[in-house]
């Protein structure tokens, strides 16, 4: 979601996991990769850090069409620290959509450990339409004029928000040019085995989070005898429609505000602690309704209902319940005490922004009739979540996708996957963003080959989160040794677990395009 300079003026343009992001630049390079010709990357040391290895290959942009126009798909890899135990490959994708792998590989944002480093090159991509990758390119001031996904009242207010949309559209598809039309995830997953040869591996080994496990599952449908192992790291689910969508989206968000609530319950060190969280919520939430609520500290920066909202859905992504209680309290008492969860992205007027949440509307069609339709919506998900109301990230991707044209190229549908290995499949039971229910609703479209690790815990992403799950997926990348079927690691109580953990805090928020955490 990019923000204006006044968050009140929010616009809703999101990725989904929802994990890693948008990149509010029109230099988009800290790297120099060298260009290669089709089917060959030549490797250079990386510019930001000469220890990676940059790169680019050439891929169709139709690959329908692969003597067609190509772009340059950028890459990077570390290789394996102990030469004589490689494996081969790990490629990896940190989600978004948006998320660069470049920049997860170069400025070492998974945080993968020693078992992994010693015996794979890490090798991260930004996906078609992504930062180095041929990106998506958008007016930022029509980027900054799209209508609050909660706020929509009427007809009239559907009918501007549809008409925002195809003037969006057109700015973005003649400024990015065909590519625009082709940054589908099955053309991803194209381009993805295409690295994979590239790199001379027969089979793929890869590491997907959030919206990086869509990449890895139809892989697996497509390719299925070409994978060797794919750990998939808070789930996507692929074959929700419209109300499927919205309504699981909502109901994980509340999910994680409950989990919130009773952790200020039972934790003396809640700032929150001895009050009634909820009465509180629903204060604050009709204070900025009325246009009374203000940053901490900036009494002239106000607050809409959606970015109070969007500020929790923000927190519990780590979970950083401490954090999201002394906010609310600083709110409460007007104290200039405590900073906002989440930076949003500073914007100037006439820049182009690269904004891949297309690749949203190209993956999922989630039409909505009119005003009549979009209210029941809203109504239904306020009785699904009377504290959030609403998941922010599935009415934003619903909203900002809506006008958009069928058939897409990569539409909804459950998974048929026959032929593969062994899939490992990884959640956190309260995950705000990708919620465990789309993790037992893939596992059950793959069948047999699934294995699901449940992280008993809170927060997206369950790699690094103590020694299990990430033991767990150490041992199935290294030696293909899935977990047993049913599988469960406790929970890091949330006081003990930094802001995703293994990733340094200045990183991009999966989910979040263009933000950050504020500390």
């Amino acid at each position: 979601m990019i923000v204006s300079p006044t968050i009140g003026r929010a616009v809703r343009r999101p990725v989904l996991i929802l994990s890693l992001l948008l990149t509010l630049v029109v230099s988009l390079s800290p790297v120099a990769p060298a260009a290669a010709s089709a089917g060959a990357i030549a490797w250079v040391p990386c510019a930001e850090d000469p220890a990676a290895e940059c790169g680019t290959l050439t891929v169709p942009v139709d690959w329908r069409e692969p003597r067609g126009e190509t772009f340059e798909l950028a890459v990077a890899r570390r290789r394996a620290s102990d030469p004589a135990a490689r494996i081969g490959s790990l490629v990896i994708n940190p989600g978004g959509p948006g998320g660069s792998g470049v920049d997860a590989v170069v400025q070492g944002w998974l945080g993968f450990t020693p078992e992994i480093t010693s015996r794979f090159d890490v090798v991260g991509f930004d996906p078609r339409g992504v930062a180095r990758s041929h990106p998506i390119m958008c007016s930022v001031e029509l980027l900054l004029q799209a209508p609050d996904p909660l706020s929509i009242k009427d007809q009239a207010g559907f009918d501007a928000l549809l008409a925002h949309n195809r003037r969006y559209r057109d700015d973005c598809r003649a400024r990015t040019g065909p590519l625009f039309d082709h940054a589908d995830t099955g053309s991803v997953v194209r381009d993805l085995d295409a690295l994979r040869a590239a790199l001379g591996d027969d089979k793929l080994t890869y590491y997907g989070i959030s919206y990086g496990t869509l990449i890895g599952q139809l892989y697996a449908e497509r390719f299925p005898r070409r994978v060797r192992a794919l750990a998939l790291d808070s789930n996507m689910d692929h074959s929700l429609g419209t109300r499927g969508f919205l309504d699981s989206e909502t109901w994980t968000a509340q999910d994680s505000f409950d989990e919130f609530a009773a952790w200020c319950g039972r934790t003396a060190t809640c700032a929150l602690h001895g009050r009634d969280v909820r009465a509180l919520w629903a204060d604050l939430l009709a204070r900025a309704g009325r246009g009374e609520l203000s940053l901490p500290g900036r009494p002239e920066v106000k607050l809409s209902r959606f970015d109070l909202i969007y500020e929790a859905f923000g927190a519990f992504y780590g979970p950083a319940f401490k954090q999201l209680a002394e906010f609310l309290a600083a709110l409460d008492s007007g104290a200039a005490t405590a900073r906002a969860i989440l930076t949003p992205p500073s914007a100037t007027a006439g820049q182009a922004v690269n904004d891949p949440t297309r690749v949203l509307c190209l993956d999922y069609l989630l039409p909505v009739r009119d005003h009549r339709e979009y209210e029941r919506h809203l109504r239904r998900s306020e009785r699904i979540a009377p504290d959030m109301l609403a998941s922010p990230l599935g009415f934003s991707v619903t909203a900002s996708c809506l006008g958009t044209e069928a058939p897409i190229p990569n539409p909804q549908h459950r998974l048929r996957v026959d032929g593969a290995p062994p899939l490992l499949l990884g959640n956190a039971l309260h995950d705000p963003a990708t919620g465990y229910p789309w993790a037992k609703s893939t596992a059950r479209q793959i069948g047999r080959e699934a294995r699901l690790i449940t992280y008993e815990g809170w927060g997206h992403g369950v790699y690094g989160r103590g020694d299990c799950p990430t033991r767990a997926i150490d041992g199935y990348l290294v030696s293909l040794d899935p977990p047993d079927r049913g599988a469960r690691c406790p929970a890091v109580p949330p006081a003990e677990v930094s802001l995703l953990r293994d990733r340094p805090p200045t990183g991009p928020i999966p989910g979040l395009p263009g933000y950050r955490f504020s500390f």
